[in-house]
């Protein structure tokens, strides 16, 4: 058999060193090349020595990937080699697919540059005879006056003018440069055009027409912005009527400033919108129950007793004592903790848990080894598709697991890292701490746990989006939102009480202890997304009761 596998001379030898120079694949770093005398050619493994007489490279990187074909799976190859095979066997598949994907599209976008061919004709012969009819509109138009059933075009949502629809590209795109310009000089953010009144500045500009100068700096310094405050007074005086007609909620928000000085704001909630009543400096009082009472009780005057329906603060000890004072005065006023807050600390205590605590530090590991490394940062922001991986922030717990699941949509880039020719080769890959690191990377049940976790905390974090969100009230979700929660814990562990028990204890703690309110009960009773939901709406004695005790609440008061 050696002498079958005898390199051949001559024409043969050229033949061979052409076809080396096109070897770009991976695979052909772990195999080497014979060849026959009369010029076919042998793959042998450089573990296992097996010889392939037929099926191409491709044949061989099946047989280092440990795939069971014909040829059978290499049992001598090392373990980065074997996933390095893997993946590019994957990568394979993928190209593959993606390439009749765009074959699929492109087809597609023939049919239909056909088809609006086809339609593009009618439509041009139609158009003369619309042209005719839009003159005679226009004539007609400047006859009549039906303008003032329009809205002025400095309104939201008012039709727009002609002259702006077929304004030009070249005279949009001034306007657009000199709106960019005054951003980039006065190093304005960008995202400044997302407010509220961004547009209807750039209409009410647009109306005046050509000429306008705008304000000057003591315009806006003194005189603008004194009309600024009487229509924000102006505003809240409005939401005075609300609150007198729907009720609303006081929101307490405690915080300390740069200068460490201990800060309460006080905020108003009604359907209508929030508004801010003031900020009290309470660093030199001692934030007993009873200070902080007096604090709340003065802004619940100041609204109205019976304006009042809510009253939400965090759930720190004397918060918590300082609601059943206000509840013991204003028996109508119900108090409750911060549904977000209390999330928060759902997060934290499922963060405790040994096993999530160990898979929390060894991902924390993989992340500050990955940004300690600037060359491996380099490598990695390389790749197609990266992006930067979330690290938890300093307060909010939720953050913990937002960065697990960051940390798992990047687990394909960080195993080819540390399989890389190019970080086998550096220093990197000698040190203890960097050996400790590959292994947590390659580590398939690391991985599978952080799934899991992700998957266990998704449901939590959805209803933390919903009740830290301003979009829409929240206070009518909690409840099913807490149901939900835990139902799909157990879901995830198909009902095995000894894996979500840890779990739903630990919610169900939070939800009996701290954020079980009857005001929460009856906000669920009433919202209509859930009340004419009859399949899965809760019915129990205990949503029942808590809209009772609610209605018994405000309708004492009032007959008091």
């Amino acid at each position: 058999m050696a002498s079958n596998l005898t390199p051949s001379s001559g024409q043969d030898s050229t033949t061979h060193s052409q076809s080396s120079r096109s070897k770009t694949d991976l695979v052909w770093e772990h195999v080497s090349e014979e060849r026959y005398g009369n010029g076919r050619r042998a793959l042998i493994c450089l573990y296992c020595k097996k010889i392939t007489k037929g099926g191409g490279i491709h044949r061989m990187k099946l047989h280092l990937a440990g795939v069971k074909e014909d040829i059978g799976p290499c049992k001598l190859v090392p373990p980065n080699v074997r996933f390095c095979m893997e993946n590019s066997l994957q990568e394979f598949v993928n190209a593959k697919k993606a390439t009749k994907k765009q074959m699929n599209i492109e087809i597609l976008m023939v049919l239909m540059c056909h088809n609006l061919k086809g339609i593009w004709q009618k439509v041009k012969k139609r158009f003369k005879k619309c042209k005719v009819l839009w003159q005679l509109v226009v004539e007609k138009r400047k006859k009549s006056t039906v303008d003032k059933y329009f809205a002025p075009r400095n309104i939201e949502g008012a039709q727009p003018s002609m002259r702006s629809v077929l304004a030009g590209k070249e005279a949009t795109w001034r306007a657009d440069m000199a709106v960019g310009r005054f951003f980039y000089d006065a190093c304005i953010p960008t995202n400044a055009v997302n407010s509220f009144y961004f547009k209807p500045m750039l209409d009410a500009i647009s109306t005046i027409g050509p000429g306008y100068k705008g304000p000057n700096y003591y315009q806006l310094r003194i005189n603008l912005l004194k009309d600024a405050k009487k229509e924000v007074q102006l505003l809240v005086d409005s939401y005075r009527a609300i609150w007198a007609k729907v009720g609303c909620t006081i929101m307490g928000n405690g915080w300390t400033d740069n200068r460490q000085r201990t800060l309460i704001n006080f905020l108003v909630y009604c359907p209508e919108g929030i508004s801010f009543l003031k900020s009290v400096d309470a660093s030199d009082i001692v934030k007993d129950a009873t200070n902080l009472f007096q604090l709340f009780d003065e802004v619940i005057e100041w609204v109205g007793t019976l304006n009042v329906v809510h009253v939400v603060t965090d759930n720190a000890a004397n918060y918590v004592a300082m609601g059943r004072l206000i509840s013991q005065k204003h028996k109508d006023i119900n108090w409750s903790p911060c549904a977000a807050h209390c999330l928060n600390l759902i997060f934290k205590d499922i963060g405790k848990i040994d096993h999530v605590a160990e898979l929390v530090r060894r991902a924390s590991k993989v992340t500050i080894f990955v940004y300690n490394h600037v060359a491996l940062l380099s490598w990695l922001r390389k790749r197609e598709g990266w992006t930067e991986i979330l690290r938890p922030g300093a307060t909010r717990f939720a953050t913990t697991f937002i960065a697990l699941k960051s940390l798992h949509d990047h687990k394909h880039n960080l195993q080819a890292l540390v399989t890389s020719k190019f970080f086998v080769d550096s220093r990197y890959s000698k040190d203890y701490k960097s050996q400790v690191v590959v292994s947590i990377i390659l580590d398939n049940r690391f991985w599978n746990d952080c799934l899991i976790v992700v998957n266990l905390m998704s449901p939590l974090m959805s209803l933390l989006h919903i009740v830290d969100c301003d979009e829409r009230p929240s206070m009518g979700y909690v409840y099913e939102g807490m149901y939900r929660v835990r139902l799909g814990i157990k879901k995830l562990f198909n009902y095995s009480e000894r894996l979500y028990k840890p779990y739903t204890e630990i919610i169900k703690q939070r939800w009996d202890q701290q954020l079980k309110k009857s005001i929460h009960s009856a906000a669920y009773w009433l919202n209509p997304c859930f009340q004419y939901d009859q399949e899965n709406f809760c019915n129990k004695p205990n949503v029942i009761g808590g809209v009772m005790d609610v209605i018994d609440k405000k309708s004492s008061e009032r007959q008091a």
